[in-house]
């Protein structure tokens, strides 16, 4: 079954990082046989964030590792498109988190899944079944 993956910003530096053992095993392959896998342009700006408040150290410059981390990587950039904006607020209010809101929305829009071990995102009754499960 081929299906689109978006990846949540710590995912998808640990990821590129190879740090495979942050993230339930079978992952891998469900990301590396998705037939599409991306991010929301706002995992761009938590990276840069992060990285600014020392909260995480990238290996080079941000827009260096960005350049290796997106397309080289078979990682897309998915358009953070209008209706991602609305549908980010118009989730339930689980929490206020707008970054967190807008990667869900971007999951929901393109009819992804979404990976990540965020222990709010299970709360959110819109994810449903999309979720990756830790279990999995």
């Amino acid at each position: 079954m081929s299906e689109i993956i978006v990846l949540d910003t710590h995912i998808w530096f640990w990821l590129i990082s190879e740090d495979w053992n942050r993230f339930p095993a079978s992952w891998r392959e469900e990301i590396e046989s998705a037939e599409r896998v991306g991010v929301s342009p706002i995992s761009c700006y938590e990276i840069v964030l992060a990285q600014e408040k020392g909260r995480l150290e990238l290996p080079c410059a941000a827009d260096e590792w960005f350049r290796e981390a997106l397309e080289p990587s078979g990682i897309c950039l998915f358009p953070l498109l209008p209706e991602v904006s609305c549908k980010a607020v118009s989730l339930s209010p689980v929490h206020k988190d707008p970054f967190d809101r807008l990667i869900i929305a971007t999951a929901l829009v393109y009819e992804a899944r979404l990976a990540s071990v965020d222990s709010l995102f299970p709360l959110y009754p819109e994810i449903g079944d999309r979720l990756l499960c830790s279990q999995s």
